[in-house]
């Protein structure tokens, strides 16, 4: 597989699409605006030099400060690749146009990203929650995400559990109740690291 040299694919899609802005970030490329993504892709997959045609992943990271979106693309025509494209998004309002229409492997991996992230990938043709089940309160990938107290059960639990056929002692039926009653989640105690 030849290396690609970043520079001269940033230079390219600058040159083919104008508008784009784009920043280089060590061997990837940043595209500073989520909406210009579909564009550069589908750049990438059609010019005759590059057609990158297929896509390996799709990650997806927490900053803190923002949400991004990692891809790899590479050309099994041409050898080549990877072209690594970075899309960042606000943590509040976190949505990035799929690339499913693209490239078809994209789909389990947005709805992974989804799931996991909270980062919604808009036109996706089935985006739900892949690994969580429907109901699941957070994104568990996240670095605010607060788990769950696992000796706890809440009233979805129980409601589950007992539908599915186990028995669930009272106590613990007692203790859900409360839970919803006062409107609070089964959350773990954050361990409080001894300073001695």
């Amino acid at each position: 597989m030849n290396i690609m040299d970043t520079e001269k694919v940033k230079t390219d899609i600058e040159k083919a699409l104008g508008s784009v802005a784009l920043k280089s970030i060590r061997s990837s490329l940043l595209i500073e605006n989520a909406q210009d993504l579909p564009k550069v892709a589908k750049f990438l997959k059609e010019d005759a030099a590059y057609r990158l045609d297929y896509l390996s992943s799709v990650t997806a990271s927490d900053f803190i400060e923002y949400l991004e979106t990692v891809y790899h693309l590479y050309s099994m025509e041409k050898k080549t690749g990877p072209v690594t494209l970075r899309v960042r998004v606000p943590r509040t309002d976190p949505k990035i146009p799929s690339l499913v229409s693209l490239y078809r492997g994209a789909e389990f991996q947005e709805r992974d990203n989804f799931d996991l992230f909270g980062i919604v990938y808009e036109g996706h043709p089935d985006l739900r929650r892949i690994m969580m089940w429907e109901g699941f309160e957070g994104f568990p990938m996240r670095k605010d995400y607060l788990q769950e107290d696992s000796e706890t059960l809440e009233s979805a639990d129980v409601e589950w559990l007992e539908k599915n056929g186990v028995k669930v002692p009272e106590a613990a039926k007692a203790k859900a109740a409360e839970l919803r009653q006062q409107g609070k989640r089964a959350l773990a105690e954050r361990r409080v690291e001894d300073k001695g």
